[in-house]
């Protein structure tokens, strides 16, 4: 596992040359979730962002839900310091369940045995929708290695279905609702 310093998120989250994503992707993504939330009239009073890194999504959010209340919680102890966020591991993080938690490029990190721990805490953690995001074995023809962090365990696209089809069901854009569903969703709309 690398070291989450600063220069770590210097070369992955500020330089233009070498960020995995810019800015403006976190916004996307925050407009995305926003709208589908809206749209399938999920109550969102609550958002937890498990690995929620430089804070970008989890303010974006906060845009998009503005009397919700946010948590961001993250394993970086740099981090946790410059930013204010909780220190924690989405493994064991015992917080209470919120309507929506997002958990982006963070399960990579871990080993299968760390990664189907943190989606049963992912489980209990969510009372609505969670938002993941994990690359995938399938995904190789479309990473930039330049990019994106060699310290990933790329696991195969089943492997995340079997172990999240117990609790979630999926409604796309890596979108999942927590079962039982508390929103009503067309067959098609909801698959596993």
């Amino acid at each position: 596992m690398p070291e989450f310093d600063a220069a770590y998120y210097r070369r992955f989250y500020y330089n233009p040359a070498t960020r995995a994503q810019n800015p403006e992707y976190a916004k996307r993504q925050a407009r995305f979730i926003g709208s589908y939330a809206r749209f399938i009239e999920l109550p969102v009073n609550s958002v937890l962002d498990m690995g929620c890194g430089v804070g970008r999504v989890l303010k974006a959010l906060g845009k998009e839900f503005p009397a919700a209340k946010l948590t961001g919680v993250e394993f970086s102890d740099y981090l946790c310091e410059k930013h204010g966020w909780r220190q924690g591991s989405v493994v064991n993080w015992t917080g209470k369940a919120h309507d929506l938690v997002v958990c982006n490029d963070v399960l990579g990190y871990l080993d299968n045995k760390q990664c189907a721990a943190a989606i049963k805490n992912l489980a209990r953690l969510t009372r609505g929708a969670l938002y993941l995001g994990a690359l995938t074995k399938e995904d190789h023809a479309i990473v930039d290695n330049d990019r994106t962090d060699p310290d990933q365990h790329l696991r195969s696209l089943a492997w995340y279905r079997r172990h999240l089809r117990p609790c979630f069901t999926s409604i796309g854009g890596g979108l999942f609702l927590r079962k039982p569903l508390k929103v009503s969703m067309w067959a098609l709309d909801a698959f596993e």
